[in-house]
């Protein structure tokens, strides 16, 4: 049986607790027809100061997943959405798709994540598309994890703005001002694209303003995501206010 408020698609999307901005951002990009239902990954805002407190926040994350995941599943969805990507650029390309494999196995149906949308998304801009400037929330130690994933998908980091949050909920407590400061900061003509990472960092508005003013691709992690979980979905869709990626791929 279809379900009759998502008949083209129910997606099942999974953010911690504390997390902010998926929702609203990944529900005003929602098609008429498909459907977003949330499943929270329960953890603390717990302070960070450094790299230690950054590696212990990661672990409450792993250990709120798959319960998280468990309860998505209850709804039967049609595929699940992952509104969280520090844990999918871990370990580079080899961790990323051990993730993937991790989750599709329990899942038993497909997986949008974070680092898989942000690698397909780069390449629908074609082959120029190679040297980045970045913008995570990350502590030093989480930075490196995204150049590394960058590097093993053949992208040069340029420059990258790590804004250091010192929790998880003050993440979506950076302003649009001080993201426009950071495209500003990571931006110059050895770039030619940039790149937010960090669901909870809402930049998906942002990010379309300064792609029309930069005229490159400027992408935010969430707008990635949710592109690729509609497109690997067959849903093609053209959804205005969040850049060329969701208008022209």
């Amino acid at each position: 049986m279809t379900d009759s408020l998502g008949p083209r698609g129910k997606f099942a999307v999974l953010a911690p607790s504390t997390n902010t901005s998926v929702q609203p951002e990944f529900d005003a990009m929602r098609p008429p027809g498909v459907t977003n239902h949330h499943s929270r990954l329960v953890i603390p805002n717990s302070r960070v100061t450094d790299d230690k407190s950054f590696l212990a926040m990661m672990d409450n994350i792993r250990v709120a997943l798959m319960p998280a995941l468990e309860a998505a599943l209850t709804c039967e969805p049609d595929f699940v959405v992952l509104g969280m990507s520090s844990e999918t650029f871990w370990d580079g390309l080899k961790g990323s798709l051990q993730v993937r494999k991790k989750l599709e196995r329990r899942a038993k149906r497909g997986i949008a994540m974070g680092s898989d949308a942000c690698r397909a998304a780069l390449r629908a801009y074609g082959r120029g598309i190679r040297r980045l400037g970045v913008i995570t929330p990350y502590m030093p130690v989480g930075d490196a994890q995204v150049r590394r994933f960058l590097a093993d998908c053949g992208f040069e980091v340029v420059r990258l703005k790590g804004f250091c949050c010192p929790g998880p909920v003050a993440i979506a407590h950076v302003s649009e001002r001080e993201l426009r400061d950071a495209i500003v900061e990571v931006n110059g003509p050895d770039v030619d694209a940039i790149l937010q990472v960090g669901t909870n960092l809402a930049m998906a508005r942002l990010a379309a303003i300064a792609e029309f003013w930069l005229d490159k691709p400027v992408l935010a992690i969430n707008t990635a995501t949710y592109w690729w979980a509609l497109r690997q979905n067959g849903i093609e869709d053209k959804v205005e206010g969040f850049g060329s990626l969701l208008l022209q791929h």
